[in-house]
């Protein structure tokens, strides 16, 4: 969901009891893009780990990908072959 639903959800008793709700309902998206439409708030809710500094990337991934490099997932053993019928 948007900024735009989000906010038309979130604040639907202000939008509505407002004077002029089309305005309320611009200054209320606006207001929802400035507070929660960033990584930093994701982040600081721990719904992502890391926010990544976008000069850092290809360093960041490439030490990322590097941890997995030597990986061996052991598979458990399958209890039933899959024969044809």
């Amino acid at each position: 969901m948007g900024a735009e639903g989000a906010a038309n959800v979130i604040f639907r008793k202000q939008i509505a009891d407002a004077e002029d709700p089309e305005a309320m309902r611009v200054r209320m998206v606006k207001e929802y893009k400035a507070e929660l439409m960033h990584p930093y708030y994701a982040a600081e809710r721990g719904l992502v780990d890391d926010v990544i500094d976008p000069a850092e990337t290809r360093e960041v991934l490439v030490s990322a990908l590097a941890m997995l490099r030597n990986k061996h997932a052991d598979l458990p053993s399958r209890k039933h072959g899959n024969p044809p019928q």
